[in-house]
């Protein structure tokens, strides 16, 4: 490629994303909360038929109040309280007569008092978020300062959780940029180098943002702010590793060239393929989501799949001509020489590979001994994480929660809804009250196309396993007094959210695997060695999970792994992890023909160390960073794939691969490189 169409086509690439960004915008999808529900869920099509009854359409906001010394309300109180009830009425449905509602409820310690408030259920994102806290304004607008005000329910989860990711997704971005230009700094001990691929990873991390969204909105997913924060951690922390290992063979051409754009063409050339690949590995592997039946998991795999893509663009399209422009001098105050040392031939990596391949056995024994005993971990890990426990941050709906569970019967204000036809009435009401858990069952109203509405109390607590196991029995006994029965509620939610992580975990994980080991098989044209590096990544994400689900739960106090946790952190795991194997078996498939099995994959972990190192702990801290978002799982995700990353970098890719490529010899490039060719032990 000329030097002037690469520039033309950067400029053509750059000029193209500004525009882009400026027509499609970047919407407000950050502000929206994660979808865990398929539509297709019993609880989801109970929500749809809800609407058929009258205040079907409105979900509750409840207001509790309490005296902060936690004394019994007085007679005052309760008025104030009335005064609150009547004040978030009038701005409940500023466009239209106040919504009428149940009277305020007090406990039977006479230390609370419950409100509800009904709100739209169309409400979402901003519009969500501002409505809640008109209402929390409202609560509190003249209560007197010896009460305590706290509003909960649905909307206010949901409006917490949108409000909380609020400012978050810039904080996330400002400090990984920041965590990027410090090891970039660090790697390149040069005050200047650093800029370029931060400024050309950036931008393309703003064009993923918007192209992501749009693609996920033209195909009617639902993008979120979890979504969005994971998408552009893996632009950056990906786009990094390409800039890293492009860089990398740069500088290591510019040793054996006089003229940097022949260094940088050849750089291009020998680390494109490698980049290309491990790129549309970990788009590939993305795509799998597709498969899950969780809205905001299929969203995540269009979002991120298209970020990593307008990441390898940048990279491989971008920042070569913005490399070229400064030439060696881009490196000071170390400028590489015509005739420095090669990495292939000495360095600390170098020794490191050969100590290895000197005892293979022994250190792959040890090595995958350690990896299985850290899979030890997954044993014991709680999993799942009930609506209250999902946030890292104070939050009021969640104190509220707690404060309404203090003081009235679980469920009594936020009951599992039962939905069946009139017609078999009877047989529904016996059929839910026999139900073993269930606290009360009572008709709630009818709709116009002939159904019945039940509110029924469980005595489990919200999203427990008891819960689940109700909400299952009084499934089996509801369709089999009605076939056409429905139940909904939040409990149910959780339920059907739980089933849904279950069957996405069943599913994509073995589609994430075979389309890792058919990239790996088109790559090497090899038989055994796709084989062999998935097989180790897997032990390598596994070992993670089983150290990060042990620290979730042992060292941070979290309750346990939010249910989607696993799936994400095993796809980032092996698509990412994989990343480094291509890296690695790249370019030890180059220098094989000439050096033999052994010397190749020792001189290609020399010449590979440093930049799979650099990338790996790049990634580790990128990915750490997901712990300024507010969701527990977002942090969880970011402990899991840190840790695995790192296991991956230094004890994965300079351990026991090389110990296996040596033990095993020349049939691990079979039949792609053979004995006829100079491969040999």
């Amino acid at each position: 490629m000329s030097r002037r169409f690469s520039w033309l086509l950067a400029l053509v690439i750059v000029a193209l994303s500004g525009a882009l960004m400026g027509l499609v915008g970047g919407g407000d999808s950050s502000s929206q909360s994660p979808v865990a529900v398929p539509a297709g869920a019993e609880s989801a099509r109970a929500d749809t038929v809800r609407s058929e009854f009258p205040g079907g359409d409105r979900v509750p906001a409840i207001l509790v109040v309490t005296r902060a010394d936690g004394s019994t309300l007085t007679s005052q109180d309760l008025a104030a309280v009335d005064a609150a009830r009547e004040r978030m009425f009038a701005v409940a449905d500023a466009d239209s007569a106040p919504p009428s509602g149940p009277p305020r409820v007090v406990s039977e310690d006479g230390e609370a008092a419950v409100v509800t408030v009904p709100l739209s259920s169309e409400l979402s994102g901003f519009a969500l978020t501002d409505k809640v806290e008109e209402l929390r304004s409202a609560a509190g607008e003249g209560l007197p300062t010896d009460l305590r005000a706290e509003v909960t329910g649905g909307p206010a989860f949901g409006a917490d959780i949108a409000n909380s990711f609020s400012g978050a997704n810039f904080t996330l971005l400002a400090v990984t940029a920041t965590v990027v230009a410090l090891l970039l700094i660090i790697t390149y001990r040069s005050p200047v180098l650093w800029l370029a691929p931060l400024l050309v990873i950036g931008f393309a991390d703003r064009v993923a943002a918007v192209l992501g969204t749009a693609v996920a909105q033209l195909f009617d997913m639902t993008p979120d702010g979890s979504t969005s924060g994971i998408t552009s951690v893996l632009v950056f922390g990906a786009g990094t590793n390409y800039a890293l290992l492009l860089i990398s063979r740069y500088r290591e051409e510019l040793g054996r060239r006089e003229s940097h754009w022949e260094a940088l063409d050849t750089a291009v050339r020998r680390a494109g393929p490698a980049i290309v690949a491990s790129n549309a590995t970990v788009v590939l592997a993305l795509l799998t989501l597709l498969l899950a039946v969780a809205p905001s998991t299929r969203s995540l795999g269009v979002q991120a799949a298209s970020g990593l893509v307008v990441a390898a663009v940048f990279v491989l399209l971008v920042l070569p001509p913005l490399l070229g422009v400064f030439g060696r001098k881009l490196f000071w105050p170390f400028i590489p020489r015509l005739g420095d040392r090669a990495l292939t031939d000495a360095g600390i990596w170098h020794r490191i590979a050969a100590g290895v391949a000197r005892r293979p056995a022994a250190v792959a024994a040890v090595a995958i001994g350690a990896l299985a005993v850290l899979c030890t971990g997954l044993f014991g890990t709680p999993v799942g994480l009930s609506q209250t426990e999902q946030f890292r941050v104070e939050a009021e709906s969640v104190n509220g929660f707690e404060t309404l569970s203090a003081h009235f019967p679980s469920g009594v204000t936020d009951p599992t809804r039962v939905i069946a036809s009139t017609d078999r009435s009877a047989d529904v009401q016996r059929a839910i009250t026999e139900t073993p858990g269930v606290v009360s069952a009572n008709p709630a109203g009818t709709s116009p196309d002939g159904l019945t509405q039940w509110s029924v109390v469980l005595a489990a607590e919200p999203a427990s396993d008891e819960a689940f196991d109700t909400i299952d029995a009084l499934r089996d006994n509801v369709h089999g007094a009605d076939e056409q029965a429905l139940v909904g509620g939040s409990d149910a939610k959780a339920r059907d959210a739980a089933a849904a992580a279950a069957h996405d975990r069943a599913v994509v994980i073995p589609a994430i695997l075979i389309v890792v080991l058919a990239v790996l098989y088109v790559l090497l044209r090899a038989a055994l060695a796709p084989l062999i590096l998935v097989a180790v990544t897997v032990l390598s994400a596994l070992a993670a999970l089983g150290l990060g689900g042990w620290a979730s739960v042992h060292v941070f106090g979290f309750p346990g792994l939010d249910v989607t946790a696993p799936l994400f952190a095993f796809l980032f795991l092996v698509a990412l992890g994989v990343d480094y194997t291509i890296f690695l078996v790249t370019r030890a498939r180059e220098e094989t023909p000439e050096h033999g099995t052994r010397d190749g994959i020792v001189r290609a972990v020399s010449a590979t160390g440093a930049v799979i190192t650099s990338a790996g702990i790049v990634l580790a801290s990128v990915f750490c960073v997901l712990g300024v978002l507010p969701l527990i799982v977002l942090t969880q995700i970011g402990i899991i794939v840190g840790l695995g990353i790192l296991l991956d970098t230094f004890v994965v890719r300079t351990v026991i691969i090389p110990a296996l490529f040596t033990l095993i010899g020349p049939k691990v490039w079979w039949p792609a490189l053979r004995g006829d060719r100079n491969v040999d032990a």
